[in-house]
């Protein structure tokens, strides 16, 4: 039998990084289609590469010439024109298009816990949140009306080595390793799920020619979950110092800085927790099985081997001062 053939568009970033190395190891036939080789994460030996600009419907036409592929995966479709024009290059050239969606697209902030694929998708808070939502209600337009052979998986906050999961990336952990408080919104006790981009592609490989995706959305999240002030306190550990927490309400910080703010209110200012069922139900193994503790080591010993990954951002750095400064409990 021969191997599944399946493209990429996009392959290198963080969650979709780890999913191009795991279907190479299970023997994919992988093309990965993108602009130029990521030197972050280089494409692993064994996958086929294409040079078109996804942004440019001629380039990608032009390089795809008259291939055809049992599943197309898009990591960097972001807006409805986005799919709309990932809906008229594939139709009729793939068994299967999966879009990357967000669990951000879910309700915000969720009625009941845990989250399943029936609840809502619904945030008001979030414009990226609102253009995954209209891609994927396109989507669900083009499989009922013309059979578009669509699946949609939904991530949660999904890292790898070189993200930070706090806000201010590097900035946080450079003001732990000062001695410095850090900003946690909220009381730091909503809960939160991080996925290690490892147990992802766990989760996502499987999927790929899968029968019973078709036309299905499904989440795809560790079942490890942490209140944020644990996720500040590990990461400060693998610094090797202890995290001074300031706690300050999400929508003081929304109105300090606005786009802060709509990735709080419209994402991490609430408890959200998943319930993995479905995504079990076709790929029976799947389990997460990374804690963050690890995770976070792997974060700090990536930015402490190369000072030149440890950018600052000033005008965060000097925001979270003026908060701390008012919400420190004197």
């Amino acid at each position: 039998m021969s191997a599944l053939s399946v493209l990429f568009l996009g392959g290198s970033g963080i969650i979709s990084s780890a999913s191009t190395r795991l279907a190479v190891e299970r023997g994919l036939d992988l093309t990965v289609l993108n602009r130029g080789e990521s030197t972050t994460r280089p494409l692993p030996d064994g996958v086929r590469t294409l040079r078109a600009d996804v942004r440019d419907p001629e380039s990608v036409r032009a390089a795809l010439g008259d291939r055809e592929f049992d599943a197309v995966v898009d990591w960097v479709a972001f807006t409805p024109e986005h799919v709309r024009t990932d809906v008229e290059l594939f139709a009729g050239r793939t068994g299967q298009y999966v879009f990357i969606s967000s669990a951000s697209a879910y309700q915000t902030p969720p009625a009941r816990l845990p989250v399943t694929e029936s609840t809502p998708l619904r945030n008001p808070h979030w414009q990226y949140s609102r253009d995954k939502i209209a891609c994927e209600d396109l989507l669900v337009r083009a499989y009922r009306e013309d059979g578009f052979p669509a699946t949609i998986v939904r991530p949660s906050h999904t890292y790898d080595r070189t993200l930070v999961p706090l806000d201010g990336g590097w900035t946080a952990l450079k003001r732990m390793r000062q001695g410095k408080e850090v900003v946690v919104h909220g009381d730091g006790t909503s809960l939160w799920t991080l996925t290690h981009h490892t147990d992802f592609a766990q989760g996502f490989v499987p999927l790929l020619g899968h029968p019973r995706t078709l036309g299905e959305a499904f989440h795809l999240t560790s079942d490890d979950v942490l209140t944020w002030d644990q996720i500040t306190h590990a990461l400060a550990a693998a610094a090797g110092v202890e995290a001074r927490i300031v706690h300050v309400p999400s929508d003081v910080i929304a109105s300090h800085d606005p786009e802060w703010g709509a990735g709080l209110l419209g994402d991490k200012a609430h408890s959200m927790v998943f319930d993995n069922t479905k995504v079990r139900s076709v790929v029976p193994g799947y389990r997460a099985t990374v804690p963050f503790e690890r995770g976070a080591r792997e974060i700090v010993d990536w930015f402490d081997a190369d000072p030149a990954r440890k950018v600052v951002d000033a005008r965060l750095d000097a925001l979270m001062d003026r908060l701390v400064e008012t919400y420190r409990v004197h």
